[in-house]
């Protein structure tokens, strides 16, 4: 397919760093470069500093490893917070979809992925040394394995288990009212909760 041909090689410049994003293609790029054309110069300033300044200070939560403006993200700081619970999830999103069903008071662990030995993801890739040192160290009752149903996640949560078996912690899973195969952020709010609430011991589900 011929790429379209530009009046401008800024315009290029910018539709070919838009179209570098994920879900993007060069069409759809040079519609939203476009579309930034016609803005007020204040907006497209606000526009790329907001990006600008996103990538220079986030940060992650030395905690959970959350995305956080601060060095404690503010779930971890929240003393209403139960914080004898520890929700493990693969992504940030996972934790934006968890908390927007509203059915769980406790705390996350961001593992940044899932093992996936086809990708080069190993257990060594992931924060799960880290949880294992916040189960050991804390005053934590249950974790809840709260990953992706695939084979990937059920791989992940397996691991896990391993290493948390010989520690005096509960060790549950969401239930399946998540299909198995789905992914926990394209999962609808209400399934989701209630998959939050009546999650399963995880030994039950290896058995």
């Amino acid at each position: 397919m011929l790429h379209e041909r530009f009046p401008s090689k800024l315009l290029e410049n910018a539709v070919e760093q838009f179209a570098r994003l994920p879900g993007i293609g060069r069409k759809t790029a040079l519609r939203l470069v476009l579309h930034l054309l016609r803005c007020e110069q204040g907006e497209v300033e606000e526009f790329g500093n907001a990006i600008i300044q996103l990538k220079r200070e986030i940060k992650h939560c030395k905690v959970c490893h959350n995305i956080s403006d601060t060095e404690i993200c503010s779930i971890c700081a929240n003393p209403v917070r139960d914080h004898n619970f520890i929700c493990v999830v693969e992504n940030i999103r996972d934790v934006m979809a968890i908390e927007n069903t509203h059915q769980y008071n406790g705390l996350y662990h961001v593992l940044g992925g899932i093992i996936s030995p086809m990708d080069g993801v190993g257990p060594n890739n992931l924060e799960i040394d880290s949880l294992i040192e916040r189960v050991k160290t804390g005053d934590i009752v249950e974790v809840i394995l709260a990953l992706s149903t695939t084979m990937e996640g059920d791989t992940t949560n397996f691991y896990i288990y391993k290493k948390l078996k010989n520690i005096d912690v509960k060790l549950t899973t969401i239930a399946r009212g998540v299909s198995v195969g789905g992914e926990i952020e394209y999962t609808d709010e209400i399934t989701l909760g209630r998959s939050i609430v009546n999650r399963l011991n995880y030994f039950d589900t290896i058995k």
